[in-house]
């Protein structure tokens, strides 16, 4: 690991709850293999290309982390009928490219959500997506959804930006077309990959950060069960995640 940088970033509102301010720890590195991001990931780091990244916030404690347990996890009643709506959904895993097809659909969704949530612009050109969401990493992985059209050629709906560890898969990001906005595609999503990280054996699904009181968020704590790390420890301390009660029915 050949760490480039690292700093810390002062934001003057929180993206999830906005009458705070936010802080990030942030280190731009190379050569991270899939061991080394995984040791990552149980003390609270996510990645977006060469980006590390974890909360650092002094007055705030609401991003916490949270992981499913594979091997004990069931679909809940929610879940199947998400997982009927999308029988007909193609789910096809590979490692993440740059294309147009991706770009519109990026594109699309982003200005839906622009207008709906009033979320700032952001139109990423080939490069700066190739930066955020395929950069090279041995890690890197990229569930691709694919609906087939009147003409039965498939087209691209949903792109689901993944790292894959030895002992997990952790969810990086998530975009889809919003005219198939029923389809819950976000949560089929992670579905998806929970399918794949039981196929696989693999002990957990990170689901990134859970931010209780905000609503965009809260369908992360209904994939159970979960454990949550409860602190922000160093390298040379054992992450000390907790495993929670059952809620769902």
């Amino acid at each position: 690991m050949r760490i480039l940088r690292t700093l810390v970033h002062e934001a003057n509102e929180c993206s999830y709850l906005h009458d705070r301010p936010s802080s990030l720890d942030t280190i731009l590195a190379l050569d991270v293999s899939q061991e080394r991001l995984e040791a990552m990931l149980s003390r609270g780091w996510r990645r977006f290309g060469p980006t590390y990244f974890r909360p650092r916030c002094a007055s705030c404690s609401e991003c916490v982390v949270i992981r499913v347990i594979v091997d004990e996890w069931t679909p809940s009643r929610s879940q199947r009928r998400v997982l009927n709506q999308n029988a007909d959904v193609e789910v096809r895993v590979g490692v993440p490219k740059v294309t147009r097809d991706r770009l519109a659909l990026y594109g699309k969704w982003h200005a839906f959500r622009e207008r709906e949530r009033g979320w700032e612009p952001s139109a990423l050109d080939a490069q700066s997506y190739e930066l955020e969401f395929a950069f090279p990493h041995p890690a890197g992985r990229e569930f691709s959804y694919w609906l087939r059209d009147e003409h039965d050629k498939p087209r691209l709906i949903a792109v689901g930006i993944v790292d894959e560890t030895p002992s997990a898969l952790s969810a990086v990001y998530c975009y889809y077309d919003p005219e198939h906005a029923r389809r819950s595609l976000g949560v089929f999503n992670v579905l998806a990959q929970l399918r794949a990280a039981k196929a696989a054996k693999l002990p957990y699904v990170y689901l990134g950060y859970r931010v209780a009181p905000c609503p965009s968020m809260a369908y992360k704590a209904r994939f159970e069960p979960h454990e949550l790390l409860v602190a922000r420890p160093s390298d040379d301390e054992d992450p000390p995640w907790i495993r929670q009660p059952i809620a769902s029915p």
